[in-house]
C-alpha cells in the first residue's frame, strides 16, 4: 500500500485470481471498488449496513460483507466474487450455480450472487452441513422473493452431489492404490 499526496492509496487486490492495483481513498469501501473500478458488478450493493447480505464475497475463501470493508483492509487478501465461480473458459456455471437453477432457488436474482458466495464459503468448510445448519446459514442473508426453501434446497442438493462425487473418487482411489 503506497500514499499518494492526494491522500489516495495504491493498493494491490488479487481478486479472482488475478492481481489489480487499484488507486483509491483510504476510506473507499471493498464493494465500491470491486463495482466502479474493476467493473466486477455481479457483487451487488444492498442495504450497505451488513444487514442484507447482497454484497456477500469470499475474502480467504470465508464469507465477508463487502459494504463493511475498506478495500484497504483487502489487500493481500484473496479475494473471490461471484465472477470465480463459472469457468472462465467457456462460461460454464458451476455445480452451485446450477444448483440454484435447477431448484429455482432465485427469482429476481439481486440476491442470489450472495447465497452463492455464502454457500460456497460454507460448503468449503461444511462439506457434510445438514438441511438445518445450512437454513441456519443462509438466514443471515436477506430475500425478498423466494421464501428461501428452494435456496436451502439448491445448496443441499450441491452439498450431496459433492459428497457423492467425493466418495467415487475416493473409492476409485483406493482401488487403484490397491491393485
Amino acid at each position: 500500500m503506497t500514499t499518494t499526496p492526494d491522500n489516495l492509496l495504491l493498493l494491490t487486490l488479487n481478486v479472482n485470481g488475478e492481481e489489480h492495483e487499484v488507486i483509491t481513498e483510504p476510506r473507499r469501501t471493498l464493494v465500491d471498488v470491486l463495482r466502479h473500478d474493476l467493473r466486477l458488478t455481479g457483487t451487488h450493493v444492498g442495504c450497505e449496513h451488513g444487514i442484507c447480505g447482497a454484497c456477500t464475497i469470499l475474502v480467504d475463501e470465508r464469507p465477508a460483507r463487502a459494504c463493511l470493508m475498506f478495500a484497504a483492509q483487502a489487500e493481500g487478501a484473496r479475494i473471490r466474487t461471484v465472477e470465480s465461480l463459472a469457468d472462465p473458459a467457456s462460461g460454464e456455471l458451476s455445480d452451485l450455480q446450477r444448483s440454484f437453477t435447477e431448484h429455482h432457488g432465485l427469482q429476481c436474482g439481486f440476491c442470489t450472487p450472495g447465497f452463492l458466495m455464502l454457500a460456497d464459503g460454507f460448503l468449503a468448510e461444511r462439506p457434510d452441513a445438514t438441511k438445518d445448519e445450512i437454513r441456519e446459514v443462509v438466514a443471515a442473508n436477506l430475500c425478498r422473493c423466494t421464501g428461501y426453501q428452494t435456496i436451502v434446497e439448491a445448496i443441499d442438493s450441491c452439498a450431496t452431489a459433492r459428497r457423492a462425487g467425493c466418495a467415487k473418487t475416493c473409492t476409485a482411489n483406493e482401488e487403484t492404490a490397491c491393485s
